[in-house]
């Protein structure tokens, strides 16, 4: 299925929040062109509106996914069977899903949105995880692949990010699970994706360093400003 036909690919992330200058889905649409007339072979995005656009462009695999907060979970990719359902409609290749061990709205279980997907469709399910632990437990539960999106941004991993340490959690989470392993998060040239296949990482997935110009123009900038105040 669509997991396999990435594999050794690069996957470009386009995604805009509400306060950001390219939040559109007609721009995310036109970024995921962009993206694939440069190479990349599938794309990660946001929200149904932004799903329909982007299918409407191009030809390759969709992760699709959909960011909700609720007031009684911090879990916001894809955290209830309302999102799944949209997902499943819109008719996303590959649904992204938060799969940390963190309490879930609405009382929802992972197990339960996992067994509710099982019984819609094959469409393949990819687990958002933060520690070795969530991906053997996403792998138990019949996920078709991890990703290492959610490191940092949990009380467990705060701090970390995947590319730092010669990406030993990469290592450790491939040595713990037998699907594949996804490299996601702080990726930010193109020696990193590189590095991150070499680690072992099933393909890669590049968010801000290709469609965040404000962040990428940022990081000029702030070269920029520390030789101008020294000299």
């Amino acid at each position: 299925m669509y997991v396999k036909q990435l594999e050794n690919q690069l996957i470009v992330s386009c995604q805009a929040l509400e306060d950001e200058p390219l939040y559109s889905s007609e721009i995310m649409a036109k970024m995921a062109l962009a993206a694939v007339q440069g190479g990349a072979k599938g794309i990660r995005a946001n929200s149904v509106a932004d799903i329909k656009a982007i299918k409407n462009q191009v030809n390759v695999p969709i992760i699709g996914l959909i960011k909700q907060d609720y007031e009684d979970s911090d879990v916001y990719i894809t955290p209830t069977k309302k999102e799944v359902k949209a997902l499943l409609e819109v008719g996303a290749d590959i649904i992204a899903m938060d799969a940390t061990m963190r309490k879930r709205p609405r009382g929802e279980s992972l197990e339960d949105i996992m067994n509710f997907i099982k019984m819609q469709s094959n469409t393949e399910i990819m687990a958002d995880i933060s520690t070795v632990e969530e991906a053997k437990y996403a792998a138990a539960l019949g996920f078709d692949c991890v990703s290492t999106t959610l490191v940092g941004y949990t009380p467990e991993t705060k701090g970390q990010h995947i590319a730092a340490n010669h990406f030993q959690l990469l290592h450790e989470i491939r040595s713990a699970v037998s699907i594949p392993v996804i490299a996601e998060g702080k990726i930010s040239t193109p020696e990193t994706a590189l590095k991150a296949l070499e680690h072992g990482a099933f393909f890669v997935v590049v968010g801000s360093a290709i469609t965040r110009p404000q962040l990428i123009t940022r990081s000029f900038a702030d070269i920029i400003q520390k030789y101008s105040s020294s000299h």
